[in-house]
């Protein structure tokens, strides 16, 4: 018996000691396969940063379906670990249901602020009920206030894709935010003007997105002609130029306004359309008009980078859809149609820009061609397997629509549609005659990257009695497209020097469980669980009765 006191009293000594030792050394041990809770070195760096209270309200308390528990679970779990980085982090959880009676003002309110519930079908013993989450958090810091979504979703997608996908981005979404929250030098974007590009209020959503991490403005090309240094040294200012859909032609001096902004390390995206086609000029036409080439005079200058655009249409049969009205006045139906010069392009997850987003859409796109030379080019987006391209000039009429499409022709597909060009940049007028003099011109640059997208519509958002909506967001089939979520991180990965973007590429995997193998043995795991503790219990009382019997009674 003494040996036994002994033990016990050794061990609580042990237990002591091990909890006085914790108080002054704090550690933590991630056994998961995938790491998951190692925090990626510039997630860290960020989070490192704040030196005042940063809270967190994390809205996924209370009675919550099964599958966004998980994605609770996984969520303050990351907190603790941003919070072992900088004691100044802090979250809640919140119920933002909790009052039922003020539920639908609070429901009101929080959509209000952006916060679009989740509508999720919950099937319990044969019956179907219907529950609304609000799956995102609120960052907090020094009177300001970011929002993060928790909850990522994807066309087609079950729900443990959709929890994988959502864990997935969790790291870098909250990273993100504080990065927001933490910028005191904003890098510039230049958005170019002069050669029929589109309006600012057709861009005005993605220019309020990124204006959380960089300033913005405007430069004309159209001074190139009086004043090209002035220009330039202006271009010169920012760091990533925005052409968006120009119409009209480059001349050759703006053109070598550009060469050099981009030789001398200014990054660019461009958003081109090779072929002049609006659904607009079909409906004013009556149902049909001609697509013709578009002349832009900048197919050499892509071509001294490795990448042609093709004047053609893409014909895909992973489209997107149009709605047409049928009818007359008050009997109008608006019904959503498929529509091939549409494309839907899903994701390669080839890289950190493109990992884990939604499906973008394209209109009357073109495919490129990637030629070979010193440059290093990756396709961030191509078209599906099913695509093929048109000729232009051709009409296209909506009559296509009521024509089923020969499924056998549709046989050279995987088209690159968005081309990113890395390497050290030369000018195109190397060895060329220069159309105009510059001081100090360059003719080999240093390492640099640019990004082509041969759409020009992808930037496009619609409107709404005059008012930009959410890039991405068709007011006619109410779908979400992720061409957002693709520009901004394009955006951020050319200016990004923290390699932050690249937390995108982590992979992460959640084991969710059966909820039919639940449903057919609830009983059976009920016992096991319930059951066999108990009996364990039972036996150790048994067993320690009687081993102190036979101590007392020798």
């Amino acid at each position: 018996m003494g040996k036994f006191l002994l033990s016990i009293l050794t061990a609580l000594v042990a237990i002591i000691a091990l909890n006085v030792l914790a108080s002054f050394v704090y550690t933590r041990f991630d056994l998961t396969e995938d790491q998951r809770y190692t925090l990626s070195q510039p997630a860290v760096d960020v989070v490192q940063k704040f030196d005042a209270p940063v809270i967190v309200d994390i809205l996924l308390d209370g009675n919550i379906p099964a599958e966004f528990s998980k994605l609770k679970t996984e969520t303050v779990q990351l907190m603790e670990s941003f919070a072992s980085k900088n004691d100044n982090i802090k979250y809640n959880l919140i119920d933002p249901l909790e009052d039922e009676e003020a539920a639908q003002q609070t429901i009101a309110e929080l959509e209000s602020l952006g916060l679009k519930p989740a509508n999720v079908n919950i099937v319990e013993n044969g019956k179907v009920s219907n529950e609304l989450v609000f799956p995102w958090a609120l960052v907090n810091y020094n009177e300001q206030t970011v929002k993060v979504p928790l909850l990522k979703n994807k066309i087609g997608s079950s729900a443990e894709e959709r929890i994988n996908s959502s864990v997935q981005q969790l790291e870098y979404a909250f990273a993100d935010a504080f990065t927001k929250l933490s910028i005191t030098e904003k890098k510039s974007v230049a958005v170019i003007k002069g050669n029929g590009e589109l309006q600012d209020v057709y861009i005005a959503d993605y220019l309020t997105t990124i204006r959380d991490y960089y300033n913005i403005g405007a430069i004309t090309l159209d001074s190139v002609a009086s004043n090209p240094e002035k220009v330039l040294e202006q271009l010169k200012g920012f760091d990533l130029a925005l052409i968006a859909k120009p119409t009209e032609a480059f001349s050759d001096e703006e053109k070598y306004v550009m060469d050099q902004y981009m030789v001398q390390g200014g990054k660019s995206i461009w958003l081109i359309d090779q072929v002049a086609m609006e659904m607009d000029s079909i409906y004013a036409g009556g149902g049909s008009a001609f697509a013709l080439p578009r002349e832009l005079n900048l197919k050499d200058m892509f071509f001294s980078y490795g990448v042609r655009i093709n004047p053609v249409l893409i014909n895909d049969l992973y489209f997107t859809q149009i709605v047409l009205a049928t009818g007359e006045g008050n009997d109008s139906q608006y019904n959503p149609l498929p529509w091939v010069y549409y494309p839907m392009v899903f994701s390669r997850n080839n890289h950190p820009i493109n990992t884990n987003i939604e499906a973008v859409r394209f209109q009357f796109t073109s495919p490129m061609e990637v030629l070979e030379n010193d440059y290093n080019k990756t396709v961030l987006l191509q078209s599906s397997p099913l695509s093929k391209t048109d000729g232009v000039p051709r009409q296209v009429s909506l009559d296509i629509i009521n024509t089923p499409p020969d499924q056998s022709t549709y046989n050279n597909g995987n088209l690159p549609l968005a081309v990113m060009i890395e390497g050290n940049f030369s000018s195109m007028y190397r060895n060329r005659i220069k159309p105009l003099d510059l001081k100090n011109a360059m003719e080999e640059g240093p390492a640099n990257k640019m990004i082509v997208i041969s759409d020009g519509d992808v930037i496009k958002n619609q409107l709404r009695n005059g008012r930009p909506l959410e890039l991405g967001y068709d007011k006619w089939t109410s779908s979400f497209y992720g061409n957002k979520e693709f520009l901004v991180n394009c955006t951020n990965y050319l200016l990004d020097n923290t390699g932050l973007i690249n937390i995108r590429n982590k992979k992460v995997s959640i084991p969710l469980l059966d909820v039919k193998k639940i449903a057919e043995q609830k009983t059976k795991w009920q016992m096991i669980t319930i059951g066999v503790p108990v009996v364990l219990t039972l036996l150790f009382g048994l067993f320690f009765s009687y081993y102190r019997k036979r101590q007392f009674s020798s």
